[in-house]
Formats: C-alpha cells, structure tokens, sequence
C-alpha cells in the first residue's frame, strides 16, 4: 500500500473512532451531570483535573522523543521501546506512592481524596500504554490504538451507566476511568508485540542520554499542564464546586473535541521526523497541508459552536448547566490555537528544536497563573475562559515565532478564501434557519459547508479518490 494512501485510511479511520469515542464520552458526562448535579460535577472535574497533574508530572516528554527517535533511519527500535517503558513505568510508580501524602493536605472532601487516589492507580496504565502509541505511530497503525480506545469507552459508559441506574455514588463513576485505563493497557501491550520485541530495559547510562534529551519536553508538559488545567483547581479552591462544574461542562466539550490535532499530528509525525532535514520540500508540504486540514475543521467547529453551544450544553447537562453556553462560545476561540500550536510545537520537536519551547512556556504559565489569581476571585468561570483563550494565543504565537526563526517553516494554507467562504454559507444556514430543530441545524450545516468545499474546489475528486483507494 502507498504511504500516502495509509496515512489517508489511517486519517478516516480514526477521525470516524475518535468522533464514536468522543460521543461515548459526551454520553458519560450526560449521565454524570444529571447524577451528580452541578456540585458533584465539580468533584468529578477536580478529580479528572489531578488526574492530568499526573500524567504532566510524570510525563519527561517520553512519548514524543521515543516516536521520533524509533522513526530515525537504523533505529534498534527494541532497545529504545524497552528503555522507554521501564522509565515511564518507574516514574508512574514514583507518582503513585508519592499522591496518598499530598492528597492528606488537600482542602477537599473524603469521596474527592479517594477519587484522587483512584485517578493515580488509572494514570500508572494510562501513561504507560501511551509510551506504545511510537510503535503504531511509526508502523502508521494508530487505528489500532484508537480501536482500543473505543473499547475503553464503552466499558467506561457501561460502568457509569450501571452506577447511575444502581445509585452506586460518586466513587462507581471514578472507577470507571481506572477500569477503562486496565483494559486499554492490557490490550495495546498485546497488540504492540506484534511489531516489537518488549521487555524492560534498565540501562541507566542510555536513560541519562534519552532523559537530556526528553526533560525539556517534559518541563513543557507540566507548564502545558498549568495553564491547561490550572484553572480547574484554582476554581475548586477560590470559588463553590458548582462554579466548577458549570465551567467544566464547556470545558468537557473543548477536551473532547483537541483529539484532533493530536490525532492528526501523531499521524505525521514521523513523515515530518524522517524529511526535515533529508527534504526540506517534501516537510514543507506535509506540515502545509497539515495546517489545512486543520484550518477545514476548525472553520465548522468554532461557527457551529457559536450557533450551537445552548443545544450541545443541553444535551451534556441539562438545564441545570444552561449557564455553560456561552463559556463554550469562549473556550471555542482556544481550540483554534490549541490546534496551531501543537502543529509548531511538534515540528520544534521533529527538528531538534524542544529547548527553545521551555521560556516561552513558562511565561504563558506565569500569566495563565497570575490573571487567574486575579481575576477568578472576581468574575469566577469568565476569567477562567478568556484567560484560557489568551494563553493559548500566545502559546501559539511562541510556536509560530520559533519555528519561523529555527526551522524557517513559513505556514500556508492552500485555498485559505474558499474555506472561509464555505464557512460564512454555513453560518449564513445556520442563522436562517435558527428556529429549527438542533440536530437538523447540526447536520444540515455540516452539509452546506461540506457542498461548498466541494463547488469551490477546496476538496476534489481526486482527493476523496486517494483516501477510498486506502487500506
């Protein structure tokens, strides 16, 4: 099979998993919020929030240097892999033992510790299955591990939906993100053998080496994390859980909806690895072309999320949450950046470039902290979302100004107009027909702007040809 047709099955493959595993989610939430309420949905976010603390610290940017080191040409893939996961498996374990102390200081109550503690025992799996997702990503497999991943959802709504039918109460609902974590572990550690070779590796002078190069991107998941997820927490301690939970009802959305980028990214990663500095061309187009499939969803997405955040709050939450609306038409406007800034953050990474990452890092950290600080106290969730969208803006402005300077990668985006245009016509469907029902605007829309892709060329026949003559 062609590269190109691989990446393009691979691409459809998980877009189609990734929206069903979004769904599933949004559907756990569904009956999270109307179990729980507003105040106990604030516990649930606040213990979700602590357990991407974890993953952040505990990440030592492990997962993006192994992608791109086993994608170097004559890489001993099993020594790399091996040496990987025993360090990403001793600092899990280190994380863990080290939380039941910090968890006793915490201002919360006893459910929201022992939820804490169940989110550490699920990120020792989580963090260490994801050190595998290199192998798939460099074997262009990855709808492999977004197969699993729908797995994990599905048993994580069987359980949440048990709970809530049952009345089980809080600690049932958290259990379900470690069960979910078990299962997916389990089964991407069996499939991975099939590519490699897996035992683990302590060679510690080969972990010093790996460890200088994979800090840096460490240090950065951690300030990733504090401007990311900070708000969160400091909501939990400034204002009432139900502020929490109204603020993460949006929040869920935008969390749900960054598998994008993300996913995209690990797609390509490799491709942009290998051609950097063996074809400069052959990586420009890639990393272009890539920021066009990004600016084409992100167009929908943030005019879709403008029309429609009251109907996607409704069904999340209820009316009980109908005040996440508009933070939702807020937090759309950090998506935007969130997808640009992991396309220049990974091509900083591809080129050898993570260091130049960490001060810009610290100072959007230092002022997501600082206004947060300032004004949570005063206008609680709004604060938290303008901040937010801010911080993400001039993470994305770092990216963008690093990778001009360093990689001299200047950013196009091919039929920039024609995708704007087929945005405004479906904005133009939406507002015409507003009063109609949500799902005949959700997917009416979607149509209008897919059509008009379509009549301004943005997408030809031979670009859907090249994706249905894959796998």
């Amino acid at each position: 099979m062609a590269i190109a047709r691989k990446i393009a099955y691979n691409v459809i493959f998980n877009v189609i998993t990734k929206i069903l595993s979004t769904i599933l989610a949004l559907v756990g939430i569904g009956f999270i919020t109307r179990y729980l309420g507003t105040n106990g949905f604030g516990d649930y976010s606040t213990v979700i929030a602590f357990f991407s603390f974890f993953g952040s610290a505990a990440d030592l940017g492990l997962y993006n240097i192994t992608a791109r080191e086993i994608s170097r040409p004559g890489a001993d893939e099993k020594k790399i892999i091996s040496n990987a996961l025993a360090l990403r498996l001793v600092s899990a374990l280190a994380v863990f033992i080290v939380t039941p102390i910090f968890v006793y200081f915490l201002p919360y109550s006893r459910d929201v510790k022992i939820g804490i503690l169940i989110a550490a025992a699920s990120f020792v799996f989580s963090t260490t299955y994801m050190v595998l997702n290199g192998v798939f990503q460099k074997n262009l497999a990855m709808d492999k591990v977004a197969s699993v991943e729908v797995l994990g959802k599905l048993l994580q709504l069987f359980i949440i939906v048990a709970a809530v039918k049952m009345n089980l109460g809080f600690i049932a609902i958290i259990f379900s993100v470690l069960a979910s974590m078990i299962l997916n572990f389990v089964i991407v550690l069996c499939l991975a053998r099939k590519y490699v070779s897996l035992s683990l590796q302590f060679d510690f002078a080969y972990w010093k080496e790996f460890l200088i190069e994979s800090a840096p991107l460490g240090f950065s998941s951690l300030i990733i994390f504090i401007y990311f997820k900070i708000d969160t927490i400091l909501l939990s301690i400034l204002k009432t859980n139900t502020e929490v939970g109204l603020y993460n009802a949006a929040y869920k959305v935008l969390e749900n909806i960054t598998f994008f980028p993300a996913m995209i990214i690990g797609l390509v990663f490799p491709l942009l690895s290998r051609h950097i500095f063996s074809d400069k061309k052959e990586f420009s187009r890639i990393a272009n072309e890539t920021l066009k499939v990004f600016v084409i969803l992100l167009v929908p997405m943030v005019i879709g999320t403008v029309f429609l955040a009251d109907g996607v709050i409704h069904l999340i939450g209820g009316d009980a949450f109908a005040a996440s609306a508009n933070i939702l038409r807020v937090l759309i406007f950090a998506l935007v950046f969130i997808f640009f800034s992991s396309l220049f953050n990974n091509i900083l990474i591809s080129s050898n470039h993570q260091k130049k990452l960490i001060v810009p890092l610290i100072l959007c950290a230092v002022f997501n902290i600082t206004a947060n600080l300032i004004f949570i106290p005063i206008y609680s969730y709004n604060a938290a979302a303008t901040i937010s969208v801010l911080t993400e803006l001039l993470v994305a402005l770092a990216g963008f100004f690093l990778v001009s300077k360093y990689v001299k990668f200047k950013p196009r985006v091919n039929n920039f107009s024609q995708i704007l245009f087929s945005g405004f016509a479906m904005g133009l469907f939406l507002y015409l027909f507003k009063s109609q029902n949500f799902f005949f605007l959700a997917l009416g829309s979607c149509c209008v702007y897919l059509l008009f892709l379509w009549l301004t060329k943005t997408i030809t026949r031979e670009d859907i040809a090249s994706i249905t003559a894959g796998k």
